[in-house]
């Protein structure tokens, strides 16, 4: 099992909009073959940061999730209108 963090800067305006993509997102993951389960956290702080867990079985699964098209399409869709900068992913084990 590992946990992968996520960190993402949204741009400011777009924080309801970011948070309905990660539920949809959430639904969808149900179905990926390795992943567990998700959260989103909220940074009381700095209202466009936010950070998504993932539980993963394997560091492998998560690497076969992001090298998919499914997770570039929502990627590229996020870094053209959601994003304010590059995410940061960290691996916990």
């Amino acid at each position: 099992m590992v946990t992968i963090g996520m960190n993402y800067k949204v741009i400011p305006g777009k924080e309801e909009t970011f948070e309905k993509a990660f539920n949809n997102v959430l639904n969808a993951m149900t179905e990926i073959e390795g992943h567990t389960e998700s959260f989103l956290f909220k940074d009381v702080n700095s209202p466009t940061s936010y950070l998504i867990t993932s539980k993963w079985t394997s560091e492998d699964a998560f690497k076969e999730f992001i090298a998919s098209d499914r997770f570039k399409k929502v990627a590229d869709w996020g870094k053209e209108n959601i994003l304010a900068g590059r995410p940061q992913h960290t691996v916990y084990t």
